[in-house]
């Protein structure tokens, strides 16, 4: 089953999740929920908490973009080391329409345990090292825009609220007037 998507600012976004004490059925489902949802939007990775679910757990198929699906999940996963610099341009599906560039470590040490109930250790580099830390950030309750400088982060925020404003405004359910001054309001 596809889920939506929860967005920045939403507030699940920004807790660390919860360990997964019991890897069962439930579980399984939430994981194939996930891969389904990770592949409609589309994105190359998904952690629980996009889909408003409190767990550390991340999907991710770094090759389904040339045609071959293998997707991969990571139960409870810790970073055990990281080595080397990169940086390079990246996106989330919980901060829709923006990408920037974002520092990274180049090759990383990640453990955790597979969909088969096996506690693996997984090296990654380039951009499937992006993706462990990426996805890691999330079940940390960190977002790309607090990898960046505060004054990225600020334009950000500002075209946030902007974006929001103007969705509002435009919402045809919306049950209140608007009066000039909140229509025209700047930027914090």
């Amino acid at each position: 089953m596809i889920r939506p998507i929860v967005e920045f600012p939403e507030a699940v976004l920004r807790q660390p999740a919860r360990p997964v004490e019991r890897v069962d059925a439930e579980i399984d489902r939430l994981i194939e929920d996930m891969i389904e949802t990770m592949y409609d939007a589309p994105g190359i990775g998904l952690a629980a908490p996009q889909i408003g679910v409190p767990l550390r757990l991340f999907v991710y198929d770094i090759g389904h973009t040339d045609g071959a699906r293998q997707p991969q999940a990571l139960i409870n996963p810790v970073i055990l080391e990281r080595r080397g610099a990169q940086s390079d341009d990246e996106g989330c599906l919980s901060v829709p329409d923006y990408r920037v560039v974002v520092s990274r470590a180049n090759w990383v040490k990640i453990q955790g345990m597979d969909r088969t109930r096996k506690v693996v250790t997984l090296e990654g580099e380039g951009l499937l090292a992006r993706l462990f830390q990426h996805e890691t950030d999330h079940l940390n309750g960190r977002l790309l825009i607090d990898r960046i400088s505060s004054l990225k982060r600020n334009m950000f925020l500002r075209r946030h609220r902007k974006r929001m404003r103007t969705t509002h405004v435009h919402d045809h359910t919306c049950d209140h007037d608007h009066d000039e001054r909140e229509e025209s309001a700047g930027a914090l």
